[in-house]
């Protein structure tokens, strides 16, 4: 069964969602982008307000693949005990060199995951190079938010042969990008480790507005539906 991430911006973001019982809660600010990040005092104020009593994940924000700069804030980010950093694979840049440089980061311990965006076309052969490298989770997600949900944007084949792949080298596997709950139908066969979700969690479907109680719940019932009720 999928689990329910649940990305946030703000300490009482995450305050609500773990009080509603998100299994996941993930740190970003979607003022800044794809993948913005939080502000490393934020962060911090979070992971120790959530105490452990739910997984935190963190975005490294929208940057360049360049080795050192991409290293640099994950070592930034690490600092902050959040149990796993994301970080987004976008396109042009040096991405063997990234994934080699962060090798380092892996060995001392630190989860890691690689976000592909879906509407670049990704190859998903770069998954057994992040499992090489000591990464524990992959997940598609979408970058330019304006052209719909993942469903729209990748077919149900593309989307299967990706968390096939995951699953072969056993690492975390994770779908967004503007999911709505009419997705989650479509995606739940699929088996992936966690949907994540942020613009259907708010007030109006809006990824910058509040978060609205009654959408996360929505959410949240849904997933945990036998799949013959979806």
């Amino acid at each position: 069964m999928s689990k329910l991430l649940a990305s946030v911006n703000s300490l009482a973001e995450a305050q609500l969602v773990l009080a509603i019982g998100v299994d996941i809660i993930d740190l970003k600010q979607p003022e800044q982008g794809a993948l913005g990040a939080l502000e490393l005092p934020s962060v911090r104020d979070i992971v120790r307000a959530v105490s452990g009593k739910c997984p935190v994940s963190a975005t490294v924000g929208d940057l360049p693949m360049q080795p050192e700069l991409v290293f640099n804030a994950v070592q930034a980010m690490s600092e902050t005990g959040v149990d796993y950093i994301k970080i987004g694979f976008f396109p042009g840049g040096d991405w063997p060199a990234t994934i080699a440089q962060l090798r380092e980061v892996t060995t001392q311990g630190q989860a890691l995951i690689a976000v592909l965006f879906a509407d670049t076309q990704p190859d998903i052969a770069i998954i057994a190079r992040l499992k090489t490298a000591g990464f524990v989770g992959v997940m598609l997600d979408t970058q330019d938010k304006k052209h719909g949900s993942l469903t729209q944007i990748m077919s149900k084949t593309a989307l299967t042969a990706f968390v096939a792949a995951a699953k072969q080298y056993n690492l975390l596997c994770g779908l967004a990008g503007s999911l709505r709950v009419d997705d989650i139908a479509e995606l739940l066969p699929l088996n992936a480790d966690y949907l994540g979700f942020r613009g259907a969690l708010c007030e109006q479907q809006q990824r910058t507005a509040s978060l609205n109680p009654a959408a996360i719940q929505a959410i949240k019932h849904a997933l945990h539906q036998p799949l013959s009720a979806v």
